[in-house]
């Protein structure tokens, strides 16, 4: 079971950001600063910082709120998300950040993926997952590298890489495994 958690966290996000306005907000900040390296180093360390808050969050939710309707409301969760996945997010480019006088573009990029990740779809789905698999560690490390699959590419291959991406059929692919996932919990959870 430890592994599943690692391998469903990492592909269920990987697919998931996929258009996601946090990959936009990487496209915009490899666009802005053309320095890859601090910007990656950026979106790990938010990543990390900010998901395994979420894990956290939803494996005490789990723990705390036990119950065999527990089960539904992940199931719904899952399917509200596979709903979510369906609809492209926006990034203007006026929101995409500057960096302050003597602020880094690593700490610039940290900062501001750690809150326009706040209540992102991964971020929810994050707390989802620990909430599913009470194994912080494992959903934390699994979604975060699920997010610098599908964002360090995009950094460095920048609008090359992401103007050629089936966004349509890639929201559809998260989508399905989102209800599949939701499904699953409400059959066999």
């Amino acid at each position: 079971m430890t592994l599943e958690a690692f391998l469903i966290s990492t592909g269920l996000v990987a697919v998931a950001e996929i258009g996601d306005k946090t990959q936009l907000l990487a496209l915009l900040l490899a666009a802005r600063f053309r320095k890859p390296w601090p910007i990656i180093g950026g979106i790990f360390v938010a990543t990390l910082a900010n998901h395994a808050l979420a894990a956290g969050l939803g494996a005490v939710a789990a723990a705390w709120l036990q119950g065999p309707w527990m089960r539904w409301v992940l199931g719904g969760l899952f399917l509200a998300f596979a709903a979510w996945a369906l609809i492209p997010d926006k990034l203007e480019d006026d929101e995409a950040p500057a960096p302050r006088p003597g602020a880094s573009i690593f700490w610039t990029t940290t900062v501001a993926f750690f809150f326009v990740e706040m209540g992102d779809k991964t971020q929810v789905a994050t707390a989802a997952l620990g909430a599913q698999f009470q194994n912080v560690l494992l959903v934390a490390a699994g979604t975060t590298v699920g997010m610098m699959l599908a964002n360090a590419p995009v950094v460095l291959l920048g609008d090359a890489a992401a103007g050629r991406l089936p966004l349509k059929l890639i929201r559809s692919l998260a989508a399905g495994a989102f209800a599949l996932i939701g499904l699953w919990i409400l059959i066999f959870g």
